[in-house]
């Protein structure tokens, strides 16, 4: 009886050590299989931007539930985290908003060491004026805003400079971007001013300009404008580079034009939003889309240019080469990024509040 005992203990402490060095097996080879097991990250992203089949990816590799919402603009972005406390994990933002949210002390600082896929992003885009030493971003892409004509509507069309985009020729034919700073910005370059002007009395000018251009617009769009310009609902578009590559591969009449008053440029980023519940999870989520693989697979889908050397390697050079996909270096540089405006941002959504409302 004593020795049946004696075998049942040594029996049960064996598999007791067994367990134990199976569960320390899997935690020293996987150490986010058991930290990030069964959690939820909670992400809000521009539409179209990474592929459900990413995302589904992402979620049967680490076992983590992503909740994924979408926005239109930075500002709208921009008002719900500020109204949400905590609600996102993660979202993107682009260079300029990111500086905004920073200095209303909404983000959250990222831990470098747990996106060791940081080293695949360009110099290029690293350390840049809105985010110095990347303490609150990390790229994910970049491009810019370019105007999509239907030559078969429009065979004559010749866009050399914003001011084209007014010709009464144009009534009801524009989709355009949803998005006040775009917008405004290209009426300030008509006027010949800098996209990130605060003076008010040329920004008042710029809303003058935004009025007599309403009647050209059919439609705003900044989620899939594509479409428009596909199905030709719309023969003139102010779009984002990726929409307007994919338009053309679908629609052979349209062409993209570059205004000679330079392109708004721009540089999406991931961010930590303050208050963020997940942020591990979210700092995970970050490393997985910087894989160079992952990266590549999205930019097919979405053919916005990548900051990602590694991932660049991966992509078809039919889109490389494209200089509506990938803005070429004398685009680039006769380019302007969006900055923070301080408090002349209260004056741009008041521009923008009162140009949507008239008729």
């Amino acid at each position: 009886m004593i020795l049946r005992k004696l075998k049942t203990i040594s029996i049960l402490t064996l598999s007791t050590i067994i367990i134990g060095i199976s569960l320390t097996g899997c935690g020293g080879n996987s150490a986010s299989a058991s930290e990030y097991a069964n959690g939820t990250v909670n992400i809000f992203n521009w539409s179209e931007y990474i592929p459900d089949s990413t995302i589904k990816a992402f979620e049967e590799k680490y076992h983590i539930k992503v909740n994924y919402t979408t926005y239109s603009s930075n500002e709208e972005m921009l008002a719900k985290i500020q109204a949400s406390k905590g609600e996102y994990d993660l979202a993107v933002a682009s260079d300029y908003m990111v500086d905004t949210m920073k200095k209303q002390n909404l983000l959250e600082t990222i831990d470098m060491n747990s996106i060791p896929n940081f080293k695949n992003i360009g110099a290029t885009f690293k350390n840049l004026s809105f985010d110095p030493g990347n303490k609150y971003s990390v790229p994910y892409t970049f491009g810019d805003a370019v105007i999509v004509v239907n030559m078969k509507k429009f065979p004559n069309a010749n866009i050399t400079s914003y001011a084209d985009l007014w010709d009464s020729q144009y009534k009801n034919s524009i989709v355009a971007l949803d998005d006040e700073r775009a917008l405004i910005g290209i009426a300030l370059k008509k006027l010949g001013y800098d996209m990130n002007e605060t003076d008010p009395t040329k920004l008042e000018q710029a809303k003058e300009e935004l009025i007599k251009l309403k009647p050209n617009i059919t439609a705003f769009d900044s989620d899939s404008p594509k479409t428009k310009l596909i199905n030709g609902d719309a023969t003139v578009g102010y779009v984002w580079s990726a929409e307007a590559y994919l338009a053309e591969q679908q629609n052979h009449d349209l062409k993209t034009f570059i205004p000679k008053e330079g392109v708004y440029l721009w540089q999406d980023n991931f961010i930590i939003p303050q208050g963020a519940k997940n942020k591990k999870n979210a700092q995970l989520f970050i490393n997985y889309i910087l894989d160079p693989k992952v990266d590549a697979e999205i930019a097919k889908a979405f053919p916005y240019s990548s900051p990602n050397l590694e991932a660049q390697k991966l992509i078809a050079p039919s889109i490389l080469n494209n200089p509506t996909a990938y803005p070429t270096a004398d685009v680039v540089a006769n380019g302007e990024h969006l900055k923070d405006p301080g408090e002349a941002l209260k004056t741009y959504d008041q521009i923008w509040t009162e140009f949507k409302q008239t008729n």
